[in-house]
């Protein structure tokens, strides 16, 4: 859905991207993760062909940001980490306003603003000014504007900033949401915790280069390829060498008390090797998938990437 090659920015006398080149997969929800600096809001602006870079190209839905900046915009959601909002307009006005902006005909603005509206849980403040509402009212209102044209991707630059637990946890919803309808999202935050609730991919940045750019491992029930962590109560020195015998399991490390290991296969593969593994006299005291924590994996990312070498 995003194709990016050798993209480079400066602004006065530093680099903010240095021949960044990238892809962001169709329906997915991509955590653009970094320290301060590293280039992130300027890669989603460039991406929103709000900036103009010095070299380089930037393809969305196969449209070039570049050459066609605003038939990119009909296709696509922005939301700055500054939500743009008008404040003495109402939720109704501002959500009209924004559906007109992005060239939809008068005639779908009403029903455009009431979905908009049941979605994003605004029907009953679409008469308040916007000035009024509070800071999760707000940034639901700024959701809406970008996404009241049904985009196909959408852009979002710290949205959950300031923000309570609660409006966050609606937030996620929201994206999961967004993602079921088919919509892609780039998401850059520096709540690595809040974007491991929905994300399916991380996107990391340093000094204006990508670290790594991949899927995350989020396996459910039909998944073919699941993390799996086995402890015993007994150590057992039979482990090493039955783990090894059985097809479609991969170990990553192994002791005689525990092992870690990948298992290509589906929830039922991973119930019939327990059972397996029972029905062999082995002392299972734990048996349970390892999710990729996104933290974790950042952090993996940065010491594998010195900053020498980034």
């Amino acid at each position: 859905m995003i194709q990016i090659s050798g993209l480079t920015f400066d602004y006065p006398g530093h680099r903010a991207l240095d021949n960044v080149s990238l892809t962001v997969s169709a329906g997915s929800v991509t955590a653009l993760v970094g320290p301060n600096g590293a280039g992130k809001t300027t890669l989603l602006r460039c991406i929103a062909g709000l900036e103009t870079p010095i070299s380089g190209s930037i393809y969305v839905d196969g449209l070039d940001v570049i050459a066609k900046p605003r038939e990119v915009h009909k296709v696509m959601g922005y939301l700055s980490d500054f939500y743009g909002l008008y404040r003495n307009l109402t939720v109704a006005q501002c959500l009209s306003y924004a559906a007109a902006s992005q060239g939809l005909a008068e005639s779908t603005i009403s029903n455009a603003v009431s979905d908009t509206a049941i979605q994003l849980d605004l029907i009953d403040l679409l008469d308040r000014a916007s000035g009024s509402l509070s800071r999760g009212q707000r940034q639901r209102v700024a959701i809406g504007q970008a996404i009241i044209h049904r985009p196909k991707v959408v852009l979002l630059d710290e949205p959950a900033s300031g923000l309570d637990p609660e409006a966050r946890s609606s937030l996620a919803t929201l994206f999961r949401q967004l993602q079921r309808e088919g919509m892609t999202l780039l998401v850059s935050s520096h709540i690595l915790a809040e974007l491991d609730e929905y994300s399916t991919h991380m996107l990391s940045l340093r000094e204006g280069r990508v670290l790594e750019n991949r899927p995350l491992q989020r396996s459910d029930s039909d998944s073919e390829t699941r993390h799996i962590r086995l402890q015993l109560a007994t150590p057992d020195i039979r482990l090493t060498s039955w783990l090894t015998s059985r097809p479609r399991i991969t170990i990553l490390e192994i002791a005689e008390s525990h092992a870690s290991i990948i298992l290509n296969g589906n929830l039922q593969d991973q119930n019939a090797l327990l059972q397996s593994l029972l029905a062999d006299g082995f002392s299972v005291a734990a048996f349970s998938e390892q999710k990729e924590n996104l933290q974790q994996s950042y952090l993996q990312s940065i010491s594998k990437n010195p900053r020498e070498l980034a």
